[in-house]
């Protein structure tokens, strides 16, 4: 938000320096980004009056002035047609510096000297307007340099407004602001007006066929209008907001949007079918010109403002070209609304327009500042353009507006929030400087009504957040926060198991990044997802900021896929990569959404980053895989085994497995499908997986053991057994350690084998058997003798024979 300075002190004293005043403003919470000096690009240039006017004697096209200066008068010699005795012009002395470089010097123009130049307004850079001389008020004072004349010195804050703050996106919310940290009275300006004889409903009338769109819609007619250029006071205004002067009637639709924050439009009256206004829905697919000139499709449910045959107007974004206000203007309807913010915030950003109108309609305008504002800008109409303002008011208003509350404020709450002890009589002071009413009040509470423009302002968290700015963050005594001890939680377990899974993925070479929860509702049919997977019962969004993030996600495998294909785009194919966060499922039957905790991890491209040592080996799903046992391991997570059925259609059938403890699927590890690559556009294999954090969490055991070091030495027993393809090596784990012999150590698969020797549908794998005592040396025949037993168990067990 732009704020002009000179503009601010219109309606509020102001003592105290620019960079003061920044610094009030900030600390109010109104941050100033930047502060900008505006001077005229001119120098030397002064406010004269013609006092004669004769034709040059030796060009036909030439006129020989005489300019009062305030002192004395002066020849100069002008080309100009527009001018006559008597108008105030400026006038540029010997030695002025204009904008561009160009210095005036004394000159002899067709053999008549000329000591100056009258200057345009494109000249000097106050307009656009090369056509003639620029005439000047005629109250300017003779003599005085025109950009002090003018009043074109000017300081203007760049202030960062945040979104609850709609009531400060006007003049006159800021100087609010002003006058209630200095303790200044506020000046509104005047919206008093004179009106004819012609009553406005016999002239036009409005029909709201959307009350739940448009609750209220103002309008005011003005006859006789004259369209013109905007006095060079209104348009320093604009232009120190950064709009561009258009003409009288269209600049005071925007000087009255900033000024009191309302949005405006001024209507061709004449190009109205039928005369009339109705605000209705557009229908899918309804196409509308607007203003720039550009073809719009309207989405449905759109506020369109029409006449009795057509649309005239986007409702709180845009005006239409087929009503706009234009050199042959005579008549103008102007229009003051309310309309519902959500339905301007969903349009705005469907048709991508960005107005200033949209942007404080979709934050919420002052539901009671409608008719000030439409009275002030057809009083400032009426003054610039000879208008006359006909009788009386159009106020159609049959929908629900917020209107504002009385809030029970209690004493005591606002020192415990605050945390400073502040007097009742200082709290009402503060109340009673932003606007606000105190209806009743006690030792121990206050009934306060707030201002109808502080949208932001509902409950009484809301009146204590206002007490403590303008209070002082600064007057605010540090103190240290109350802690609670507590034991031991399942937040503080998981936060745990978090960083376990960082420290050893970080010791690994894997990357953590941190995705958007948001993705593409196509997200479940690229993952090749079944119909009752319950990862397609997504959770949307209601107000996306694109189609891309309309939805919450239910893995989070699809976001770091996404993750590969950018890495991809830009010329990386070695990437190792984790992520902890959440995934969101909606659950039909209790109308709510459930939120998991999870840690997904990838991996493609080489095993080990580009050496001279090392082999350029491609990464599998058994480097993923040691990265998920060293996490368990790490966790001490009890049983945990890998089962070839995974059950993820995202991951090859033959290349992937379900992750356990005992019974519990905690996750799942895996290629990625050849078909969800080809989905997604990704030309490497990819290793995946997923675990779980709550189960994990639940079962790990985070309590540190001690195992002192083995004083006697193993015995090893190596053994090849011949088993079908579809027994799985955990199931020889297994049925080794339910044999339950207590000198058995530990049990390790250190070959598997298909191919030559070996007949089809059957599979080699090698056990490697480690046998200690604690408080002995074992013999071999004590280890042959456990040893028959375990093998002879297996064998048996799992019907497999040794090789």
């Amino acid at each position: 938000m732009l704020v002009s300075l000179k503009w601010l002190r219109d309606y509020v004293d102001l003592e105290i320096s620019p960079q003061d005043l920044a610094g009030k403003l900030t600390m109010l919470g109104l941050e100033v980004e930047s502060i900008a000096s505006i001077r005229p690009d001119f120098s030397g240039v002064r406010v004269a009056r013609i006092t004669g006017i004769k034709p040059h004697p030796n060009a036909d096209k030439l006129l020989l002035c005489d300019i009062w200066t305030g002192d004395r008068t002066i020849p100069v010699v002008c080309g100009a047609t527009n001018i006559k005795v008597g108008d105030v012009v400026p006038l540029a002395l010997v030695g002025a510096t204009l904008p561009g470089g160009l210095t005036i010097k004394k000159s002899k123009i067709r053999g008549e000297v000329s000591e100056g130049m009258l200057c345009s307004e494109r000249e000097l850079l106050l307009g656009q307007d090369h056509s003639g001389i620029m005439l000047l008020p005629e109250d300017l004072p003779v003599g005085e340099e025109l950009g002090a004349a003018l009043g074109a010195d000017d300081t203007v804050f760049d202030i960062s407004v945040t979104p609850n703050r709609s009531d400060c996106l006007s003049i006159i919310g800021i100087a609010r602001e002003v006058a209630a940290a200095t303790g200044k009275p506020v000046r509104y300006p005047d919206t008093a007006l004179s009106e004819n004889d012609e009553d406005i409903n016999r002239i036009t009338s409005v029909t709201i066929e959307a009350p739940d769109l448009c609750p209220r819609y103002l309008a005011r007619v003005l006859k006789n209008v004259h369209i013109a250029p905007s006095p060079p006071w209104l348009r320093q205004r604009l232009e120190a907001f950064g709009l561009r002067s258009i003409n009288n009637v269209v600049d005071v639709t925007n000087f009255v949007m900033i000024e009191l924050g309302q949005p405006l439009h001024a209507f061709d009256f004449d190009q109205l079918a039928e005369g009339r206004i109705v605000v209705r829905r557009s229908q899918p697919g309804e196409t509308f010109v607007s203003l720039d000139g550009k073809k719009r499709v309207l989405p449905s449910d759109a506020i369109l403002i029409c006449d009795g045959k057509k649309p005239v107007a986007i409702g709180g974004v845009m005006g239409g070209i087929n009503s706009e206000v234009t050199d042959g203007t005579s008549v103008i309807l102007l229009e003051a609304a309310y309309f519902q913010p959500s339905s301007i915030r969903h349009t705005a950003r469907l048709l991508g327009m960005a107005t200033d109108a949209a942007f404080r309609f979709e934050r919420g305008i002052d539901p009671e500042g409608l008719i000030r504002a439409v009275d002030r800008a057809a009083k400032l109409i009426a003054d610039l353009s000879g208008g006359d303002i006909c009788k009386g008011v159009i106020d159609q208003h049959p929908g629900s507006i917020p209107v504002a509350r009385d809030i029970v404020l209690r004493l005591k709450n606002v020192e415990g929030i605050i945390g400073a002890s502040i007097s009742a009589e200082k709290v009402i002071k503060i109340l009673e400087a932003l606007g606000m009413e105190i209806k009743e009040a006690d030792d121990e509470t206050l009934l306060v009504t707030p201002l109808s423009s502080r949208v932001d302002i509902t409950q009484e968290i809301d009146l204590i957040e206002e007490i403590a700015r303008m209070y002082g963050y600064d007057m605010i005594p540090a103190t240290l926060p109350h802690i609670f001890a507590a034991s031991d939680s399942s937040g503080g377990r998981r936060i745990e198991t978090e960083t376990m899974i960082r420290r050893v993925m970080n010791g690994s070479g894997y990357t953590e990044v941190i995705n958007y929860s948001f993705i593409h509702p196509s997200s479940v049919d690229d993952l090749l997802l079944s119909s009752d997977d319950r990862r397609r019962n997504q959770v949307f969004i209601s107000n996306p900021l694109t189609e891309e993030q309309s939805v919450m996600r239910t893995t989070m495998v699809y976001s770091l896929l996404k993750n590969v294909l950018k890495n991809f785009d830009w010329g990386r194919s070695d990437i190792k990569i984790f992520e902890i966060g959440r995934t969101y499922l909606w659950e039909s039957q209790s109308k709510e959404s459930s939120e998991l905790n999870k840690a997904a991890f990838l991996i493609t491209g080489r095993r080990y980053e580009e050496r001279w040592n090392f082999d350029d080996e491609k990464s599998d799903f058994y480097d993923l895989k040691g990265c998920v046992e060293n996490i368990l391991d790490a966790l001490h997570v009890p049983a945990p085994s890998y089962r070839a059925a995974a059950g993820e259609s995202f991951l090859h059938p033959g290349k992937s497995c379900g992750i356990y403890s005992n019974e519990d699927r905690i996750g799942f590890l895996g290629e990625v499908h050849p078909d969800v690559l080809l989905r997604l556009g990704i030309s490497a294999p990819v290793t995946v997986g997923e675990l779980d954090l709550d189960i994990v969490t639940s079962v790990a055991i985070f309590k540190k053991g001690f195992y002192s070091i083995p004083k006697f030495p193993a015995v090893l027993r190596d053994v090849a057994f011949l088993a079908r393809r579809d027994v799985e090596a955990k199931d020889f784990v297994a049925a080794a350690q339910q044999s339950r012999q207590e000198l058995l150590e530990k049990v390790d698969i250190f070959d598997v084998y298909e191919g030559e020797n070996i007949p089809d549908g059957m599979k080699s794998l090698g056990l490697r058997f480690q046998y200690r005592s604690t408080d002995r040396t074992l013999t071999d025949d004590e280890v042959n003798s456990i040893h028959s037993r375990i093998v002879e168990s297996i064998t048996r067990s799992l019907g497999v024979t040794i090789r």
